[in-house]
């Protein structure tokens, strides 16, 4: 009987592509780290990443000056040719910081101008969470106090109750981007609450896609980080919904 030759399986003849506008450098190798993990080219997904830049401050002003019109503008310009299906502005305090309606003002007109659906990470932590049926929530955060308490804020406007909040009073963002894997992990932990449903971690400044799964089993509930959830909400936005077991419990439901 003849042998048939092994023939790997094509990619699919679709690709969606979802473009990441995020501030300065810091952790933005967690989204090629995601790509990989969603099986890229053999999945037909495309995470491009095209940067702005702005003061490099955990601080009110700085923060509204880096998610402003313009500079989204500019990200959207750049992420062009890469013919996204969706946008995402990968940056948490500078979504929040606007509060609910501001940020969602922002997102608009950032989809506007992309020409495609366009949202935030501020807004993928709050859809993340109802998709998970999380309604009570621990925060670890990064940033000075002041601005971690705008994003309880964020949250409770989305319906979401934070039981306990965590600050590390970091003032940058490349201060974040330089935490060891070690150091992320127990940053993170910290934070928890017995109470809470699930951890959120804030800040795409902080690498810790490679940390969730670590996280989830020391804790026994799910994570929510700010790549992760980035990620996910553009797939959510093009209504691809892959099942990866290395990205947490957020990635491993049907339908997400």
């Amino acid at each position: 009987m003849p042998i048939t030759p092994f023939s790997p399986p094509e990619p699919p003849s679709e690709t969606t592509t979802i473009g990441f506008i995020y501030p300065d450098h810091a952790a933005e190798d967690d989204y090629p780290l995601a790509e990989q993990l969603l099986g890229g080219d053999m999945a037909g997904i495309k995470l491009p990443v095209e940067h702005i830049y702005g003061t490099d401050l955990h601080a009110v002003p700085e923060l509204l000056d880096l998610g402003s019109e313009s500079r989204l503008a500019d990200g959207a310009a750049l992420l062009a040719k890469h013919e996204p299906d969706a946008v995402v502005w990968a940056c948490t305090s500078g979504s929040f910081v606007y509060g609910w309606e501001g940020a969602r003002d922002q997102a608009d007109r950032l989809a506007a101008v992309a020409g495609v659906p366009a949202s935030s990470t501020s807004f993928a932590f709050v859809h993340a969470a109802h998709s998970l049926h999380v309604r009570r929530v621990a925060v670890a955060a990064s940033y000075p106090d002041d601005v971690a308490r705008l994003f309880v804020e964020f949250l409770g406007a989305g319906g979401i109750e934070v039981v306990s909040m965590g600050s590390a009073d970091i003032d940058t963002a490349a201060e974040v981007g330089e935490l060891s894997p070690e150091a992320v992990v127990e940053l993170a932990a910290s934070g928890d609450h017995p109470a809470a449903d699930a951890l959120l971690v804030p800040d795409t400044a902080m690498r810790t896609l490679g940390e969730i799964n670590t996280l989830e089993t020391r804790l026994g509930k799910p994570v929510l980080t700010a790549n992760q959830v980035t990620v996910w909400e553009g797939l959510r936005l093009t209504g691809k919904a892959p099942l990866v077991r290395t990205l947490g419990a957020l990635f491993g439901q049907r339908g997400s």
